[in-house]
């Protein structure tokens, strides 16, 4: 079983869901599809983002633009975070 940190959100009629990974991974394009597409059936039919966080705290996102641009906005302790188990 797998643990991660996300959250699912809805917002201006769009429903995506936040998912916490390594900040390495947002580094690598093809690691950031290949995560992305591991939390897909974790959030079927919605666009997935990923964050990371420098060692400040400081997030970064991956993801749909418009999505990014959103969360560029928003202070991550306003997501409303969860822990989602899956296998």
């Amino acid at each position: 079983m797998t643990k991660i940190q996300g959250a699912v959100i809805k917002e201006q009629g769009v429903t995506f869901a936040i998912t916490v990974v390594k900040k390495h991974i947002l580094n690598s394009q093809m690691q950031c599809q290949q995560a992305a597409q591991s939390f897909q059936p974790l959030f079927p039919g919605m666009p997935v983002v990923l964050m990371g966080q420098d060692t400040h705290g400081t997030p970064s996102y991956w993801g749909r633009k418009d999505i990014v641009n959103f969360l560029r906005n928003v202070h991550p302790s306003r997501i409303p975070w969860k822990e989602y188990t899956f296998n």
